[in-house]
């Protein structure tokens, strides 16, 4: 390292003095050289700011600037709201110059207001379309029309459309079309041909107009869940459905060689027990017993097994019916602990893939409300007891395994039969309006309610007493301890039921 002289040294310190005050500094200047240039006085931060304070202004200046830019974006937005046209972006960086930002909310207005006579002519012309377009449609529905009462309706009703209205490409011509087809088919010609009850289901007369002896049941209903518009579609459509998810009748003959029907109503019987302890509603306890006849049609299931097939098809079925099930657990603790989580688990598995996750079945229950609230119609004040009567005679039949011959709404309307006939032998307890509603005649429930009677009077020594027992207590008014005075086969008899 060579040493620089002290002469020397001085005289580089004066020269540099002497070019600090005639110009500003070009390089950057270290802290050490502003101290020995005597930066001290302040003279260098004056002339020229730091880099910190300048970003600082810079910041300022953006954030003043940005904040200018939005108040003016603020008004181009409300002018756009106006019109409901957003302008074209045409710039998507945030610095403006402010000659080009005016030139462009100068040629947005332009742009808006060309479009505001654009679509004002536009509006003018579619109305005017619009009008042309309307007294067409009222052209052609008018001859359609006129072409349709040419046409000669024969036994069975047909409407064919003329080529030259099936030849147009016009959509909206042929909605019109269309809608002249489905006015002139809501009145067919031959109403004549038709029965009362056909007219009824469709709605065009009420239960009174079919016969005056009929009650309507579903006029003054004000519950809205009782669906009461949809009423008669619904049960109709539940009609079909009995049969379609229907148990086989002859299982236990066909397909099951470990199990019997003894044992089936044992497993069912221990079910109520369980139903009542858990507080469960009146359709889980059917729908279970569905669910286990359903899937003994179809699956061999040894007789270790048919209590884990039982508990199973209840969690299922309170899982469908219920707003709180018992949880898995709770089953296995109320089988003792035989079955762990797992088996049970698996076996929903089997059950719901097996039956592929059809639950909405109509059972015993579900017929069973409507029926006798069609019995109920015409009372003034509603039998309790008649109600618990119709319940524990359709319970009673969920045991014993020769009931599956009768269909859900078969055996509803027999249990409503026969609880009638308890309750009361002087009347006719099966009228019009519970033919009406039931579709049955009382002739074809004979067999059915003779076989109800021979359940409730125990003609056969049965020990399951589970649901015996249940409609013993005082909630249920005792309905179990009613026999009627006379045999069910007089009522037959009496009234002439052919």
């Amino acid at each position: 390292m060579t040493r620089i002289p002290t002469g020397m040294n001085a005289n580089m310190n004066k020269e540099n003095a002497v070019r600090t005050k005639n110009e500003a500094p070009t390089t950057r200047i270290t802290r050490s050289r502003a101290k020995a240039l005597g930066m001290s006085t302040g003279m260098l931060s004056s002339s020229r700011p730091s880099f910190k304070q300048e970003q600082k202004h810079a910041v300022r200046a953006n954030a003043n600037r940005s904040a200018s830019d939005e108040k003016k974006g603020t008004k181009v937005g409300n002018a756009g709201k106006q019109r409901k046209k957003r302008a074209v972006l045409k710039d998507v960086t945030n610095i403006f110059c402010e000659n080009s930002y005016l030139n462009c909310v100068n040629a947005t207005k332009a742009q808006t207001s060309k479009q505001g006579r654009k679509r004002s002519l536009k509006k003018d012309t579619d109305v005017h379309q619009s009008g042309a377009v309307q007294i067409i449609q009222e052209d052609v529905k008018a001859e359609f029309v006129e072409e349709l009462s040419k046409i000669k309706v024969a036994d069975s009703i047909e409407i064919t459309i003329p080529d030259k209205w099936a030849k147009r490409d016009n959509s909206e011509h042929s909605i019109s079309v269309w809608d002249a087809v489905a006015e002139s088919s809501r009145k067919p010609r031959d109403e004549c041909l038709r029965t009362y009850d056909e007219e009824y289901r469709n709605g065009e007369k009420s239960a009174a107009q079919v016969h005056p002896s009929i009650v309507d049941i579903d006029s003054k209903r004000a519950d809205p869940q009782a669906c009461t518009p949809y009423a008669l579609d619904i049960y109709n459509y539940k009609r079909i459905t009995e049969l379609e998810r229907r148990p086989s009748t002859i299982y236990m003959e066909t397909l099951q060689e470990d199990i019997t029907p003894n044992m089936r109503g044992i497993l069912i019987d221990w079910l109520v027990e369980v139903s009542e302890e858990y507080k469960l509603v009146p359709d889980t306890l059917y729908l279970t017993v569905n669910l286990i006849d359903r899937f003994l049609s179809q699956n061999f299931v040894e007789k270790q097994r048919l209590q884990l097939l039982g508990v199973t098809c209840m969690l299922i079925a309170s899982k469908y019916e219920e707003i709180c099930p018992p949880r898995v657990e709770e089953f296995c603790f109320i089988t003792d602990n035989t079955y762990t989580r797992p088996e049970v688990l698996k076996m929903e598995s089997q059950v719901l893939n097996l039956l592929h996750f059809q639950l909405s079945v109509p059972t015993i229950k579900t017929f069973l409300r409507r029926f006798v609230q069609a019995a109920q119609v015409s009372s003034e004040v509603p039998s309790i007891e008649l109600e618990y009567l119709s319940n524990y005679l359709a319970e009673v039949t969920l045991v014993e395994y020769s009931f599956l011959k009768f269909l859900p709404s078969l055996t509803a309307a027999s249990a409503v039969l026969l609880a009638r006939w308890t309750l009361n032998q002087a009347d006719n307890p099966w009228n019009l309006t519970l033919e009406h509603y039931t579709n049955y005649k009382a002739s074809e429930l004979k067999t059915a309610v003779l076989a109800l009677e021979g359940l409730q009077l125990n003609t056969c020594g049965s020990t399951l007493n589970a649901i015996r027992e249940k409609y013993r207590q005082q909630k249920f008014k005792h309905v179990a301890t009613l026999t009627p005075s006379e045999p069910a086969l007089s009522l037959f008899q009496r009234f002439n039921y052919d």
